[in-house]
């Protein structure tokens, strides 16, 4: 079966950092669509989710109209917040399909400034 480009692309970065994944780190994988953001901290080793944000969160979704670089900044604070209190501060940041660009490059900045190591 051939994949399409897209998936091919998703496919080689996550296994990518799947490779160097341990047992101290999780990976944050990432999606986007044209108006939302949505992120999840997953245990490779044990195949779980740990943590989950996105901006379809009815306390993200009230707070009224702003814009798309602002709402990945929101889920991020979200995400970071999350992962303190459950003590995750080491990930590994899996991009996916999208380039280190936009609205990922501001989501990835923010969860630096909340304390997260990647």
């Amino acid at each position: 079966m051939k994949l399409d480009t897209s998936k091919r692309k998703r496919f080689r970065v996550s296994n990518k950092v799947k490779d160097v994944a341990s047992v101290d780190r999780y990976r944050l994988s990432i999606s986007r669509s044209s108006r939302n953001i949505s992120a999840q901290i997953i245990d490779d080793v044990k195949n779980i989710t740990l943590l989950a944000a996105s901006s379809f969160e009815k306390d993200i979704n009230s707070s009224g109209k702003v814009n798309k670089t602002e709402l990945s900044k929101i889920v991020a604070e979200k995400l970071a917040k999350k992962a303190q209190e459950k003590k995750i501060t080491k990930i590994y940041f899996d991009r996916g399909v999208y380039k280190y660009h936009g609205r990922v490059k501001v989501f990835a900045e923010t969860l630096r400034k909340n304390g997260m190591e990647f």
